[in-house]
């Protein structure tokens, strides 16, 4: 197994090589795009950062909790394939940093950050406290602070793993993913409330972080999905089976019913509470072209990949679990564009502005990508648990 493991890392060095020159080039027109979307019309574009960054933070975050949930649960199915998951979650900081221009953008996108519409609005002046620019900054260092300690944290102890076989490092993950467990829900809940729900203060949702995570995982899901498909068809995952392949259709199909009930669990209560301070959100979505986005958002994020996912065949083909993975990752893009856009514009917009920032988030998450697998094993080979997860069988 030793020298299986050397040959697939020998081969690795090649392949990020191949990752890293179509990686930088994406990343270099996101780039251009981003500066001249900027210099034409700063607030559209600020509202189509924020949707790149919730995507780009949902795929990163999303990872790390899978990793997370590894530990936590003593899953051994996925040991083989988790340093995908840890490469994934390295964009955290990344997401972090790509945050930043839009701090200088905030009275573009909010208006409790407008002094003047603070005091004269009673709304927003009951909320205050918590939305304001000095609090908002401390709660943004906070969660990506601790959301990178964990990644390095995790990923540490795992690289360590591969020269030394102490299985101590997989107790310390083990007592170190009980504790992000909550820090996760937290910090996803105040990522989702503070840079989308916020978009329109007046309106409110207890359920709202909860609808982030499970497009946040899902992501991460689908992510994972992709490049461990892709990985296995290369031939890095050479003992990878059918029943793995099962293992992660199932997630991803689980996640896709869960985002699903969510939704529609957010939308009944406000649809039965009928309070005029409440629906008007859902209104605004449902008038002036956004019915149709609404409509696109259930056959695209629900009813194909529920249909597509559904029988057990189709949990274990590697095509098609590529393919509906992409799916996914487009279906929680266009999440966002839904829940972002409408603060913008009352009516759907799609420029290339839109159609271009895309181009960053692909580049990005390939360069990243790439220089793990350039630097780490893409097989945790020190984990004790490996063998169990490469002999795994339903």
């Amino acid at each position: 197994m030793s020298g299986q493991h050397s040959s697939i890392e020998s081969l690795q060095k090649p392949l990020s090589q191949k990752i890293t020159a179509v990686g930088w080039g994406l990343l270099f027109i996101g780039v251009v795009c981003y500066g001249l979307a900027y210099l034409i019309d700063a607030r559209h574009a600020a509202f189509v950062h924020v949707m790149n960054f919730l995507f780009l933070t949902s795929i990163g975050v999303g990872a790390l909790f899978l990793i997370a949930l590894e530990y936590v649960s003593g899953a051994v199915w996925s040991v083989p394939m988790r340093r995908v998951n840890e490469f994934l979650a390295a964009l955290i900081p990344f997401a972090a940093l790509m945050a930043i221009p839009l701090f200088f953008h905030l009275s573009d996108l909010y208006q409790w950050v407008n002094a003047a519409a603070m005091a004269h609005d009673p709304v927003l002046k009951m909320k205050e406290p918590y939305l304001n620019v000095n609090f908002f900054t401390v709660r943004f260092i906070a969660v990506f602070g601790l959301w990178t300690l964990f990644f390095y944290l995790f990923t540490r102890n795992s690289l360590r793993q591969d020269t030394d076989k102490d299985q101590r490092h997989t107790k310390f993950n083990i007592g170190l993913a009980a504790a992000f467990i909550p820090i996760f829900a937290i910090g996803v809940t105040v990522i989702a409330i503070d840079w989308a729900m916020s978009l329109e203060p007046h309106w409110y949702s207890t359920i709202y972080g909860v609808y982030y995570f499970s497009g946040t995982v899902l992501a991460g899901v689908a992510a994972a999905t992709y490049s461990i498909v892709k990985l296995y068809e290369l031939g890095y995952f050479p003992k990878i089976t059918r029943d793995h392949f099962y293992s992660l259709g199932t997630l991803m199909f689980v996640f896709v019913n869960f985002w699903a009930y969510i939704a529609f669990s957010q939308f009944l209560l406000v649809w039965y509470a009928n309070l005029p301070e409440e629906t008007y959100w859902f209104i605004a979505r449902w008038k002036n072209g956004w019915e149709y986005i609404s409509v696109l958002l259930i056959i695209v994020h629900f009813a194909v990949p529920y249909f597509t996912l559904l029988s057990q065949d189709s949990k274990m083909d590697p095509k098609r679990l590529k393919v509906m993975a992409l799916w996914v990752l487009f279906a929680h893009l266009l999440d966002l564009y839904w829940l972002v856009m409408p603060s913008y514009s009352s009516s759907p917009v799609l420029s290339w502005m839109e159609l271009s920032f895309p181009f960053l988030l692909v580049g990005l998450v390939l360069v990243v990508f790439a220089w793990k697998l350039k630097r780490q094993n893409l097989i945790p080979v020190g984990d004790p648990k490996l063998k169990r997860g490469l002999e795994f069988r339903l």
